[in-house]
């Protein structure tokens, strides 16, 4: 294992420490010390979302499927919940595959940085968007994964090279484009999928991108969820169980499970993450028709 890569295992146990404790004290001094209690559903969300996200799946659109599904959760407050929620199983997938697979260090750091700054600028903004604005732009992100999970189905996604690591003007275009990619994260487009079309389409081999797309999910949601937790824009009970069920879910999935046939699985994810995002934009609409004129 490189320096960098023992370096940046150091600094992720340090951010889940600092990310426990900064949520925990902003609760106390907003609720008064008052616990929240996820119940069943919500650590279950999390155990199935974050065990499959393991796997390659990805998090954000299952999770938002069925908060929309259920009603669990209100369209204005999905974002934060998705990224305050899943920023603690996330880190625990970048610590065991940062950990397992080699990868050229300036690459590792440089793309996981820009997409912390992306994700620090981007969640500053969807914080203060009106009820409206999150339906238009998480039924548009919806859309987006679902056509990232077809694209994976038929294969039409590159297989990419043998490269570890990007020089030059490539390594730029990566950092620009995980910069956007951390962006978006804060609106609930989930950063795998695209993340590995870029790395392979850039020549590099697709194992290279597990350790930095799980790293740059791993920095950048701590930093865009505790500025949806100051704010006050998620659910504190949705997304208190989507940590506590999520962990177990990344570690059954990464030290016992390790693969399955997910064919099957992404297509029934097309089906219901096309159904959210049609439902999401109805809704966007249906608030526009009642703004008076």
């Amino acid at each position: 294992m490189s320096l960098a890569a023992r370096v940046l295992l150091g600094v992720l146990a340090t951010v889940a420490l600092f990310y426990i404790a900064r949520w925990i004290l902003i609760e106390r001094r907003a609720r008064s010390g008052v616990a929240a209690s996820p119940g069943v559903v919500h650590p279950l969300v999390g155990f199935v979302t974050n065990f499959f996200d393991t796997l390659g799946v990805g998090s954000f659109a299952p999770t938002t499927s069925v908060f929309k599904l259920l009603k669990l959760v209100p369209d204005e407050r999905i974002p934060g919940t998705l990224n305050a929620g899943h920023a603690l199983p996330t880190i625990t997938q970048a610590l065991i595959f940062i950990a397992a697979v080699t990868i050229d260090p300036l690459t590792l750091v440089t793309m996981i940085a820009a997409a912390v700054l992306g994700a620090w600028l981007g969640a500053g903004v969807v914080s203060r968007l009106p009820a409206r604005g999150i339906q238009l732009g998480m039924g548009a992100a919806l859309l987006v994964a679902a056509v990232l999970f077809a694209m994976k189905n038929l294969e039409w996604i590159p297989a990419g090279g043998e490269a570890l690591g990007l020089q030059g003007s490539l390594l730029f275009i990566a950092i620009g484009v995980n910069f956007l990619l951390g962006a978006l994260m804060t609106l609930g487009v989930g950063l795998y999928a695209p993340c590995l079309i870029l790395v392979s389409l850039l020549g590099m081999s697709p194992i290279a991108a597990f350790p930095v797309m799980m790293g740059s999910c791993a920095f950048l949601m701590p930093v865009a969820g505790l500025r949806f937790i100051t704010s006050g824009r998620y659910d504190r009970r949705a997304a208190v169980g989507l940590a506590l069920g999520g962990i177990p879910g990344v570690l059954i999935a990464a030290f016992v499970v390790k693969s399955l046939p997910m064919v099957w699985l992404r297509w029934m994810v097309v089906v219901v993450v096309l159904y959210a995002a049609f439902a999401m934009l109805r809704a966007a609409n249906k608030g526009s028709s009642a703004e008076p004129s």
